[in-house]
């Protein structure tokens, strides 16, 4: 069980760290409230509940990188944007883990 949920959760650095600097679409799934106390300078909030009526806004996107609170809502917000037909999305994890990235660029 835990297996699958590292594969779920996990992600790899490099990968965030190349998006970030190539200039990711980065998309903060939480609800507005916790984005109002704090996100990553740039991003967008997209709340999970509203991304499937929001699609337009990541068309033409090179990279995008999706993140929350603990990495569980950015996985589904991944999944919903990979069946929608977006190959180029990556799970952040958690709002700190991609604000660190961003930071260090």
């Amino acid at each position: 069980m835990f297996g699958l949920f590292k594969n779920l959760f996990s992600m790899n650095n490099d990968e965030l760290n190349e998006a970030i600097k190539k200039g990711a679409f980065l998309a903060d799934v939480r609800t507005p409230a916790e984005f109002q106390s704090g996100s990553v300078k740039g991003a967008v909030n997209i709340p999970l509940d509203k991304l499937q009526n929001q699609l337009s806004k990541f068309k033409g996107k090179e990279n995008i990188v999706v993140f929350c609170l603990s990495g569980g809502r950015s996985a589904q917000a991944k999944n919903i944007l990979e069946r929608n037909g977006f190959q180029n999305v990556i799970n952040g994890g958690t709002w700190r883990n991609v604000n660190n990235a961003v930071n260090s660029k």
